[in-house]
């Protein structure tokens, strides 16, 4: 009778254990698809039993065969070829002291290093497939810049690919190619990631084939302060990486972090070495942010970002004496309001300088990256309930998100700038002293448009006028240019004294 209900016993926990399984695999993993990914599950999927009848994850498999067959189909080879900007401008150049015995010969060219500066840059990093008619996520150090982006594929068939967008304050762009019936990758969710969880990093690193790692995730929401803004701007960047140590080399960069069930969770973008080789440690984008980033590209050209209007610290960051002088709780976590912008979301939220930021929705905030990867999943106009403390008790309020402006208009690509054609960073105030220059915009690199087209202009130029005002800024030159049809740029090259002036014609690009 005994060995009976101890038999009927185990069964029951057996059948218990089973049931509790099965009921967190079907109500918590969540694909989160975008709009333009199918429903349906794609046959690279389908048949590698990742995914059960229902369309819904399989518990992961064993070993790692299965996602890699599934995920490897996805995952693309981007080459890019940067062409010479016009170097036979007016500029002072390196002199060939054997021109004059032999000519400007080419082998005398390249000994003096004329000939290299006409010579195309090539480039190599990765891509995702997120959709069978050819979007691929990668990143936008992969593709800033070039002239041409082809795409290769797992099976060798190779194709022109169009930039479609890019934003470098998150480090992310959009490709697209002519293609039907692609394989895709489908999107996991990376707010369910754990620390130390088994993932897969595929990519092309070192321009070998298809190539796949694994490692755990060893730490989440990181900030390496390796991004900028279009104007070279930290403070607008978006930084929070998923951190592990899956292997990832240079090449690999815009390839997939995926998980056990070959979903992609993050866009590898980073690795922390001293060598520029990997080194133990690797970073990549987390799939939540790349889905909100990649949809507003598609959809508006540029992201649509929602500001809060505050200036914020870690609360752990505090000093003791700057705790004591705020009268923050030694203990306190989360996020320190320092100040407030005018008329921005949070004040007009009823938030005032010394609150302590807790919670965003249902999601504790702990660092600046934590609250910046929360934010990131919202446009001007969304509401968002903030959880704070302030006088050691806490209070929730509803904020209405703003865009940069402060309203809640749709962000529109910065026109401005394509019709120049050029990446332009704001000039590092430090090195404009050394210059002794009171400010200006650096012409980083020159892309397909008006200063291309025109000019002789080469890269590293900095704008000091433009139309005869004074430019220190990336923000002055926008405002001065605004929907002018011609304009012109005036400025120095490092390491000369002559200035340079270049005349533009903006009408034939005002469409771009």
């Amino acid at each position: 009778m005994k060995a009976k209900n101890v038999f009927f016993t185990v069964l029951i926990s057996a059948l218990t254990t089973v049931g509790v399984l099965f009921g967190y695999n079907y109500y918590n993993h969540n694909s989160n698809n975008p709009n333009f990914q199918s429903a349906q599950i794609p046959s690279n999927y389908k048949y590698a039993g990742l995914f059960d009848s229902n369309g819904k994850p399989s518990p992961g498999p064993a070993d790692f065969t299965q996602a890699a067959a599934a995920a490897i189909p996805t995952v693309v080879h981007i080459k890019t070829k940067t062409n010479p900007r016009q170097a036979n401008n007016n500029l002072p150049q390196q002199r060939n002291p054997f021109s004059d015995l032999f000519g400007d010969n080419d082998m005398f060219d390249q000994l003096f290093g004329q000939r290299q500066k006409s010579m195309p840059q090539m480039a190599s990093g990765s891509g995702v497939l997120i959709s069978d008619d050819g979007y691929i996520i990668t990143n936008n150090h992969v593709v800033a810049g070039a002239d041409e982006v082809t795409v290769t594929m797992s099976n060798r068939k190779t194709y022109t690919a169009k930039v479609i967008g890019a934003d470098p304050s998150y480090d992310l762009a959009v490709l697209k190619i002519d293609a039907k019936g692609l394989p895709f990758m489908l999107y996991g969710n990376s707010g369910d990631v754990q620390i130390g969880q088994w993932v897969l990093a595929i990519g092309y690193p070192l321009n070998l084939d298809a190539t796949v790692t694994a490692g755990i995730i060893s730490a989440k929401s990181r900030s390496l302060g390796l991004n900028r803004d279009k104007s070279g701007r930290k403070d607008y960047a978006v930084e929070s990486y998923l951190q592990t140590d899956a292997a990832v080399n240079m090449g690999n960069s815009g390839g997939a972090l995926i998980n056990t069930n070959g979903q992609l969770i993050g866009i590898n973008s980073a690795i922390a070495s001293p060598t520029g080789y990997y080194n133990g440690y690797s970073y990549a984008i987390p799939v939540d942010i790349v889905k909100k980033v990649i949809n507003d590209l598609i959809k508006y050209g540029s992201v649509q970002r929602g500001f809060l209007g505050a200036v914020y610290v870690d609360a752990g960051a505090l000093t003791s004496d700057q705790k004591k002088a705020n009268k923050v709780p030694e203990s306190a976590d989360g996020i320190y309001i320092t100040d407030l912008v005018k008329n921005g979301a949070a004040i007009e939220g009823g938030m005032k300088a010394g609150d302590i930021i807790r919670k965003i929705n249902s999601s504790t905030i702990e660092s600046g990256s934590e609250l910046q990867e929360q934010l990131s999943n919202y446009r001007p106009g969304d509401k968002i309930q903030i959880t704070y403390d302030r006088g050691g008790k806490s209070y929730t309020t509803q904020v209405t998100l703003k865009n940069n402006a402060g309203n809640y208009d749709i962000v529109k690509r910065d026109e401005t700038i394509d019709r120049l054609g050029a990446e332009l960073i704001t000039l590092d105030p430090k090195k404009a002293k050394d210059l002794g220059l009171s400010g200006g915009v650096v012409v980083r690199k020159i892309n397909a448009g008006a200063i291309n087209d025109q000019t002789r202009m080469r890269d590293g130029f900095i704008i000091t006028q433009a139309n005869g005002k004074d430019v220190k800024t990336l923000d002055d030159l926008k405002k001065i240019i605004g929907t002018q049809n011609s304009v012109t740029i005036s400025g120095v090259y490092p390491g000369y004294n002559e200035p340079f002036e270049y005349p533009l014609d903006l009408s034939t690009n005002s469409d771009q």
